[in-house]
């Protein structure tokens, strides 16, 4: 009996243990089906992190446009994307953590359960998602040119191919007409999964016609022709006010913080200064959102780094404690960027209502108080002779091209974008460039090597796998 209780017990430890170590291999806290919403909010969170973040690892907008410079480690203020293969680690982020959620999160929206979300909510949250993938995809072309597109994110296919750019860009345009069409403001979206808005449509319906106005803007001087039906059809809906703006809070306590704390405050770094072109501009105009954008030197002073050269950090002037603080707001789209655009549109020809004065002066007190000075300080400014839209210096791609520099500050890849189109302002090389002004990124050293033929394809049609080789809307 003892010898039976005993090979029993043995057995029933056996089969304990074999359950207790099955029970770890359960990963409770890693679902096998995540459910829409929350694939859609991932993605959300995932591109403001990528275009917010000061990570010299993939973006480095704000070095190219020369806000920022850098303290020690200059090589990517003089546009070495190499060393650290920057657009690498950029393009498996886009691609992987943004548009293959997005893919999945549209796959499950009609599986979700019909008793706990309408069929109006199901066609708006399908319409958003779209509208969030054309938004990426944009990033994508905007960066690199010719992308893999129509033959991306299948995992049959580890080698797709590329693109032309400006097909890509065109089939953009007709799926947010479609997306915007298929919204419903009267029904709820993704509610508190809808990390911009908080489920509310009618802001998407703002957002969406606030994108297409930046696309249709962006091709106006390569197909002037369809960048007025674009804009003409997109301005009537557009932001109008800083109440639309796509605003990502951030959280004061981690994870879910901003960028740029983890990466200069918590991390202890002082990898970066203000760049002596824009601390400059803005002295010299008496801009009141300088205190905004930056910190003093160790003196008291707003004082900008060189470009491309080791600077001193105590010497210069800081990012300021606004844009460090962890709990910082990311901006996606503003109020102040839509009516620079129509500003812009007006003095091309575009029936868009307004005058050019108008919006600029619109576009410069939105960005001003967005910052958090006042009406009053925006009205000073803007009659300075040298920032009044009738007085100040050269034509409207300049007088414009100035004040979107100014205004899109902590938010380098729509200005990179902005200035490559605009050509203004004219910043000077670095002091060690290692090429021209990047135009584009290169494509990364993976596609070079996993997908050798598409990647060959792709940089024989663009004019050659350069940053001087511009894209097909840049025509100046």
């Amino acid at each position: 009996m003892k010898k039976l209780l005993a090979i029993l017990s043995v057995g029933v430890l056996m089969v304990s243990c074999k359950k207790d170590i099955q029970d770890l291999n359960a990963e409770d806290k890693k679902p096998t089906d995540v459910p829409a919403p929350s694939l859609f909010a991932n993605a959300q969170k995932n591109v403001v992190d990528i275009m917010t973040s000061s990570s010299v690892n993939f973006n480095i907008f704000r070095l190219v446009d020369q806000y920022w410079t850098e303290t020690t480690y200059t090589d990517e203020t003089n546009y070495d994307l190499v060393t650290r293969n920057i657009p690498q680690s950029y393009w498996n982020t886009l691609y992987r953590d943004i548009l293959n959620n997005l893919k999945l999160a549209k796959s499950k929206i009609y599986a979700q359960d019909p008793a706990t979300v309408t069929a109006a909510q199901l066609k708006n949250q399908a319409a958003i998602t779209d509208i969030m993938q054309v938004y990426t995809y944009s990033i994508l072309v905007n960066s690199f040119g010719d992308v893999p597109y129509s033959q991306a994110l299948d995992v049959n296919n580890l080698t797709p191919k590329y693109d032309d750019a400006k097909t890509v860009y065109y089939d953009l345009l007709t799926r947010i007409d479609t997306s915007l069409a298929a919204l419903d403001p009267t029904a709820d979206g993704f509610g508190e999964s809808d990390l911009l808005y908080g489920g509310d449509v009618s802001k998407w319906v703002a957002f969406g016609n606030s994108l297409k106005l930046r696309l249709g803007m962006t091709i106006s001087d390569y197909d002037a022709v369809k960048a007025k039906s674009v804009v003409e059809s997109a301005a009537p809906k557009v932001f109008k006010s800083n109440a639309d703006n796509a605003v990502f809070k951030y959280l004061a306590a981690p994870p879910n913080t901003n960028p740029i704390w983890v990466d200069l405050i918590q991390s202890g770094r002082h990898d970066f200064v203000g760049a002596k072109p824009i601390i400059d501009t803005m002295k010299t105009l008496g801009d009141p959102r300088l205190s905004q954008y930056f910190g003093t030197n160790k003196d008291g002073n707003y004082v900008g780094g060189i470009v491309g050269k080791g600077n001193t950090y105590s010497q210069f002037s800081p990012p300021s404690s606004k844009i460090t603080n962890a709990s910082f707001e990311a901006l996606v789209m503003d109020y102040a960027e839509v009516e620079l655009h129509l500003a812009e549109a007006v003095e091309r020809g575009m029936n868009v209502g307004g005058t050019a004065a108008q919006h600029y002066n619109n576009g410069v007190t939105a960005s001003i108080t967005y910052w958090g000075a006042t009406t009053a300080d925006a009205n000073t400014y803007l009659a300075k002779p040298d920032v009044a839209y009738g007085t100040s210096k050269g034509d409207y791609k300049q007088k414009i091209g100035y004040q979107k520099w100014l205004a899109l500050y902590n938010r380098g890849f729509e200005s990179w974008t902005e200035i490559r189109r605009l050509d203004f302002p004219k910043l000077a090389p670095p002091a060690a460039a290692q090429s021209g002004f990047p135009v584009r990124y290169t494509y990364p050293v993976q596609e070079q090597n996993l997908n050798k033929d598409n990647y060959n394809a792709a940089s024989t049609a663009i004019g050659g796998d350069k940053v001087e080789t511009k894209l097909f809307w840049d025509k100046h």
